[in-house]
């Protein structure tokens, strides 16, 4: 039997954390019971549904492999449950390209207290995505919004695939281990643009990570990117750092224009879905990719993603 969908978005809605493992169910299932359920579910999340925006606060971290972003994780987690506030981790596995399985291991690196009802982490297969998150990270992520403070995608890792994680979160942190020889990488990549802070990792190894840092620096001053922070945090007890970091991340969705932003992500959304759902050839029906955005643009702000996506549908007809 599918689940309610809308008794689940109500539960949500009204911050019950232990109604989101059902709903990421819903929303990771393919059957067309649950995908109807999945909708109905999202539109009872909708900005038009909760009256504004959901009041949680998304955040990317992103980086390459062994830059230790599961372990920074961990200290981040306990900061913010120490803080009293609940969080919610996507944590996104690669998946193998010839079989499809993954390990899903990131649960099992985050520390964590599993009887804690304030804390949800949640791994995910990647799949065939090469943006370093799964297709339905971005329903996830803003439904778990509406009943926790914070929540948390911790992409693949892969290293250069994954900017799309700046169309999903409210803030990006980007992570990097000191003397990485990743400054010129990302510069190549474009990940330099997507860092709302940028996180160096392993402080405690001194001036190994002090160059790191100035070579940050250096590398966003050439962007123009002045204003983004360069952090350095150790993981090692007693961490440091960690409490800059959570600082970091407040003030930069304290000065966000939060409804642009998000309302910026469903318009992308819609237009990633319905090109999935139709290819190329939907888009050409429509007129083209700056037509699409147009259509997308003349709806009501507080559509949920698959209105929208209908909104796009109904021109094909």
């Amino acid at each position: 039997m599918s689940a309610d969908g809308v008794a689940l978005g109500a539960r949500l809605r009204a911050g019950d954390t232990a109604a989101a493992p059902a709903a990421l169910n819903l929303l990771e299932s393919t059957t067309a019971a649950d995908r109807e359920q999945a909708r109905a579910l999202l539109g009872e999340l909708a900005p038009a549904a909760l009256g504004g925006e959901a009041t949680g606060h998304v955040i990317g971290v992103t980086g390459p492999p062994g830059a230790g972003k599961s372990t920074l994780l961990s200290a981040l987690l306990a900061a913010w449950r120490g803080a009293g506030r609940s969080v919610a981790v996507l944590a996104v596995d690669p998946s193998s390209r010839r079989s499809g399985g993954s390990l899903l291991g990131d649960r099992a690196r985050i520390e964590f207290d599993p009887t804690d009802s304030g804390v949800l982490i949640r791994s995910t297969a990647a799949g065939e995505r090469l943006g370093g998150i799964a297709w339905p990270t971005r329903s996830a992520a803003h439904a778990l919004a509406a009943a926790f403070d914070v929540v948390v995608i911790e992409t693949v890792g892969v290293g250069q695939a994954e900017t799309e994680v700046a169309d999903v979160a409210d803030s990006v942190a980007v992570v990097v281990q000191p003397g990485s020889g990743d400054v010129l990488q990302f510069l190549k990549s474009g990940i330099m643009e997507i860092p709302d802070v940028l996180v160096v990792t392993k402080a405690d190894l001194g001036q190994l990570a002090t160059s790191t840092r100035r070579d940050l620096s250096a590398a966003l001053r050439s962007l123009g990117s002045r204003a983004t922070p360069v952090l350095g945090v150790s993981s090692l007890p007693p961490p440091t750092g960690v409490v800059e970091l959570l600082d970091a991340l407040d003030a930069h969705r304290a000065g966000l224009d939060l409804e642009e932003r998000r309302l910026r992500v469903r318009r992308a959304g819609a237009l990633r879905d319905f090109a999935h759902e139709h290819g190329e050839l939907g888009m050409r029906r429509l007129g083209g990719r700056a037509a699409a955005e147009t259509l997308l643009a003349a709806q009501p702000p507080g559509l949920d993603v698959p209105a929208l996506v209908d909104a796009l549908e109904r021109e094909l007809t």
